[in-house]
């Protein structure tokens, strides 16, 4: 899975053509999903212990929509968004 960000930084930032790149070429591993039922305390688990800024939502096997870091934020008390922005802060988010 690539998202926006993925296309803006690691191609047209850095001078790839966006037109002829290759979606595998952003591709890394397997992607980081939550539940479309799971809580927002979930999401911020799995945010932080994966260090990613975006997860895939799904309802069994289909994807439904993403959440961003700031989706999740916008549910939280503001000491947890403190320590999500803390964590995927620290160079080690990858999305």
């Amino acid at each position: 899975m690539i998202t926006d960000r993925d296309i803006m930084v690691r191609c047209i930032a850095a001078g790839g053509d966006p037109a002829t790149t290759r979606v595998e070429t952003f591709a890394q591993g397997k992607p980081v999903t939550i539940g479309a039922d799971d809580s927002v305390e979930e999401a911020l688990h799995t945010m932080t212990s994966h260090g990613v800024r975006r997860l895939a939502v799904i309802d069994g096997h289909e994807l439904v929509g993403m959440v961003s870091q700031a989706d999740v934020a916008r549910h939280l008390p503001a000491e947890k968004v403190g320590e999500l922005v803390e964590a995927l802060s620290s160079g080690s988010a990858n999305n």
